[in-house]
């Protein structure tokens, strides 16, 4: 029988998967984080607390599962990224075409932000955490959260010629 905690991670799943890939940039890297953290989520679930998020819970989580990957990229191998690989890239037409040259520049674009504002960015635009869940996932209080929301949105908006 399946608890409501498995439930919830379960459902989970493909908000893990969409954060990992846009911390990570490449599908298999992605799909590992996301084993690591419900590994690490199993592990931990006598710590987890009914009256906090299981998402903000879980992102965490994989933010630190990140982290511990970053600090070891030394010992890998060659990486590679999404946006190199064909079969990823959409050309049907010129309303896709468009959007795929609009999604380029909105990650060349994002990529030029600081990391803490990259973070706040897919963890409030992207992935639709409050602000308090994604100041519990970033260990920072909520109105940081709130400004460096702000001023990633204001030069988000600068770069892509939008404001």
């Amino acid at each position: 029988m399946t608890t409501d905690f498995e439930k919830s991670l379960i459902a989970a799943l493909p908000k893990l998967r969409r954060y990992a890939l846009s911390k990570c940039r490449s599908p298999d890297l992605a799909d590992d984080l996301v084993q690591i953290t419900v590994e690490r989520a199993v592990a931990a679930r006598e710590r987890f607390s009914p009256d906090t998020s299981m998402d903000a819970w879980l992102f965490r989580i994989l933010r630190n599962a990140w982290i511990d990957q970053t600090r070891r990229s030394a010992t890998r191998g060659t990486e590679l990224d999404v946006s190199e690989m064909p079969e990823a890239a959409v050309y049907d037409g010129e309303r896709a075409l468009e959007a795929t040259l609009m999604l380029r520049k909105t990650e060349a674009a994002l990529l030029e932000l600081s990391a803490d504002q990259q973070d706040v960015l897919r963890l409030v635009c992207m992935e639709e955490l409050s602000y308090a869940e994604a100041a519990e996932v970033l260990g920072i209080p909520k109105g940081t959260v709130m400004s460096r929301l702000a001023r990633a949105r204001m030069s988000l908006a600068e770069k892509l010629g939008i404001s």
